[in-house]
């Protein structure tokens, strides 16, 4: 069977521009558009479900697509947040919306995606923990297909939008906040998930913020799981000083280790989840409200579906310590 991709190949132009001349685009070359038609003509090429789909103009469906933490055992808190402010937005926006799976499309490539969101009507997506080397995710971000929001993403262009707090400063400031408060000449940073655009924002952080303070950093990736953050820090947190985590679930893993090789050390932690009040032990820690970071990124969502080009949304965020006191009902 022929592809889209046969026939931009044949054309000499991108999958998206055979796209926009097969759904009549008025933004292309009449030269364009007629190469990509003789392309059409020579291959006998018959526009399967995506090119139906994305011609029929229908819009007002979107995907939310995550991709789950399965290296904890804990209540993955952060994503029922996500999907709970997502269905809130959605709804508000009067946008119907389902829930995928990113292990449900982890082996398709690029057209095969296109072809399965499209089949279903999907104008929109909005994409949760995407990391550097989800390679077919940047490419369905190129290509354009559809309007996208990325939750902490990177790259943003004309149909793609990022939403997010700023990683690099909330480091910083809870970092720096903690050696503050504390003696510190030298630091255990266990870091988040390699390849990950967020792991490598908090990362530059405590360099520079190490750098700038003339203090010795120690970093070791810690994949946000709560067990490896606690051999970590059972093998290099005795000589630190501080130790400074990626995640919560890493600093609750990191403050455990120390408990048990009854040691004090300070620990600050990253997200805000309601598990550090009940043994976080009051350590410093950054507050993103993940409710209001999906809805904004639906209702960015929203925007592009109306025409708007893509742009980079900063949320705000706080430092607390947090107590069992503050989230019991």
């Amino acid at each position: 069977m022929v592809s889209i991709k046969d026939v931009a190949k044949e054309a000499g132009v991108a999958i998206s521009t055979v796209s926009k001349v097969l759904n009549n685009y008025p933004n292309v070359s009449e030269e364009t558009r007629r190469k990509v038609n003789d392309a059409v003509e020579r291959l006998n090429f018959v526009p399967n479900q995506v090119a139906a789909a994305l011609s029929s103009k229908r819009s007002g469906r979107i995907a939310l697509l995550l991709k789950l933490n399965m290296k904890t055992q804990a209540i993955d808190e952060i994503d029922m947040q996500y999907i709970s402010g997502a269905l809130g937005m959605a709804q508000e926006k009067q946008l119907d919306c389902i829930t995928v799976f990113y292990s449900m499309i982890a082996k398709m490539n690029l057209e095969e995606m296109i072809r399965y969101f499209a089949s279903q009507n999907i104008s929109g997506i909005v994409i949760f923990g995407m990391n550097n080397d989800d390679r077919v995710l940047h490419q369905l971000i190129d290509s354009q297909y559809f309007k996208i929001a990325v939750v902490d993403g990177a790259t943003t262009n004309e149909s793609t939008s990022v939403v997010g707090i700023d990683h690099y400063q909330a480091q910083i400031d809870v970092a720096e906040k903690t050696i503050k408060e504390n003696y510190c000449k030298r630091i255990l940073y266990i870091a988040g998930m390699r390849n990950s655009y967020v792991t490598e924002e908090k990362i530059r952080a405590m360099e520079d913020l190490c750098k700038k303070r003339k203090l010795k950093l120690f970093i070791r990736n810690g994949d946000f799981s709560e067990l490896k953050a606690r051999n970590l820090t059972l093998r290099y947190g005795k000589n630190k000083d501080i130790v400074v985590c990626g995640s919560d679930l890493m600093a609750i893993g990191a403050m455990k280790a120390l408990m048990d090789m009854d040691i004090f050390r300070p620990v600050c932690g990253f997200d805000g989840i309601i598990l550090m009040g009940y043994v976080g032990k009051q350590m410093n820690t950054v507050k993103q409200n993940f409710y209001n970071v999906a809805a904004e990124a639906v209702r960015e969502l929203a925007r592009l579906l109306t025409g708007s080009k893509g742009r980079k949304v900063r949320l705000p965020h706080t430092l607390v310590r947090m107590k069992y006191e503050d989230i019991i009902c």
